[in-house]
């Protein structure tokens, strides 16, 4: 996988490609997935959700720029395997997962493999995770609809890098790469078209 799909694509750093090669991805699919679980594409993993193609998860922590230590906020935890790999790379991570069952999960499952720099709460991912603002990095594994949520850029550091899709009306959504100056000025570059399930909101009564 890592050698096939991910350095042959450009992906150059050393943390993020042990990480990829260290994490075991069949263990955060479910059960009757787990011989595809290396394969270039993303799968299920129920509620409707899906577990990120092993390229782009290594694209998204890579464009992040960790260093060991860094705060990181994770916007959908998912089956916690973009969390595990931010672990690996040497990050604290708090993770936002919208789907109780899933975070409930995902919770147990980190747990079991060790991962207890890895911080998951239940909640809606678009407010972000304030009481621990503000974040190194923040990346988002779910397409948010037309702009980057301001919450998340509010709580991002003074030359932090935020990665999100956004879903901005073209056929494909774009990955985004946000770097915020130490003067507060945001900087966006759009990187690669890609496609993720919808940033789930919380519904407003």
């Amino acid at each position: 996988m890592v050698r096939e799909q991910i350095e042959s694509r450009g992906i150059t750093n050393a943390r993020v490609l042990a990480a990829m090669a260290k994490v075991p991805r069949h263990e955060f699919v479910p059960e009757h997935l787990a011989d595809a679980a290396y394969e270039d594409h993303p799968l299920s993993i129920g509620h409707g959700q899906t577990i990120s193609q092993p390229y782009i998860v290594a694209l998204m922590t890579e464009l992040l720029q960790l260093q060991p230590g860094a705060k990181v906020l994770e916007v959908g935890t998912g089956s916690g395997y973009q969390a595990a790999i931010l672990a690996e790379v040497g990050a604290e991570v708090y993770s936002v997962e919208i789907l109780e069952p899933l975070a409930r999960a995902s919770v147990e499952l980190l747990r079991r493999l060790g991962y207890a720099d890895v911080h998951v709460k239940t909640g809606d991912g678009y407010l972000g995770w304030p009481e621990h603002a503000p974040y190194d990095a923040i990346v988002v594994t779910a397409a948010a609809d037309r702009y980057v949520p301001p919450p998340l850029v509010e709580q991002l550091k003074p030359g932090g890098r935020l990665v999100i899709p956004v879903d901005d009306g073209q056929p494909h959504q774009s990955l985004l790469f946000v770097e915020k100056g130490a003067d507060g000025n945001v900087t966006i570059h759009n990187v690669a078209p890609v496609m993720f399930v919808p940033l789930i909101r919380e519904t407003r009564k």
